[in-house]
């Protein structure tokens, strides 16, 4: 029983930042880094069709596939816990979006409690690609309160949360002014957290 509970505490562990080489550091450091500059060009949520072939642009539409996949699953758990639970219609529309921004929020969290920083700060990057997601629903807020299938994660009409939100506080007509200052806030995120990499991994390494 020993052996068993002990082997897998080896399987769960995690790594701290005394276990990560200096080498890894700065292989991470310099991918988050590329990933953000080119981000900013092909940033996907805009919904924008780019004619562009390179190879790069397909890796983006792949990558948003997959993150809108991802962030649109974990959207529609935070509406099925209230689903479940008695919770007031404000919050069970606004839980989708919660779930989504806190999911890589509280795993960053989970990895700076054991000592892990990068891990950390790699849940505020994704904290800051949800972020963007975020934003760009809210920009589309004031087309209506539907969502057509074609937009929509489940494939089928549904409403649209933020056009529901900002309608209840009476903050439609500024969705496109939120949506810009929500987009401002994810880029400070990711940028903070491509500093706080190459400092951890360049600047102390030398020190």
């Amino acid at each position: 029983d020993i052996i068993c509970r002990t082997k897998i505490d080896i399987h769960m562990q995690t790594y701290s930042d005394n276990e990560i080489t200096q080498t890894v550091k700065k292989t991470l450091a310099i991918i988050f880094f590329l990933f953000l500059i080119l981000f900013i060009k092909y940033k996907p949520f805009e919904y924008i069709q780019i004619a562009d072939d390179t190879a790069i642009h397909k890796l983006f539409s792949l990558y948003f596939f997959i993150i809108n996949q991802t962030l649109g699953m974990v959207h529609e758990a935070g509406h099925g816990v209230c689903y479940i639970l008695p919770c007031p219609e404000f919050l069970m529309v606004l839980n989708g979006t919660l779930f989504q921004i806190l999911f890589p929020l509280l795993i960053g969290y989970y990895y700076k409690y054991k000592g892990n920083s990068f891990g950390y700060l790699s849940g505020i990057f994704f904290t800051g690609l949800s972020l963007h997601y975020t934003a760009w629903y809210i920009s589309t807020a004031h087309l209506g309160a539907y969502v057509s299938a074609s937009q929509s994660f489940l494939g089928v009409d549904g409403y649209h949360d933020f056009n529901y939100i900002l309608s209840a506080i009476h903050l439609l007509k500024y969705n496109i002014f939120i949506s810009k200052f929500t987009h401002f806030i994810a880029y400070i995120l990711m940028s903070y957290v491509v500093l706080k990499m190459f400092f951890l991994s360049f600047i102390i390494t030398k020190k």
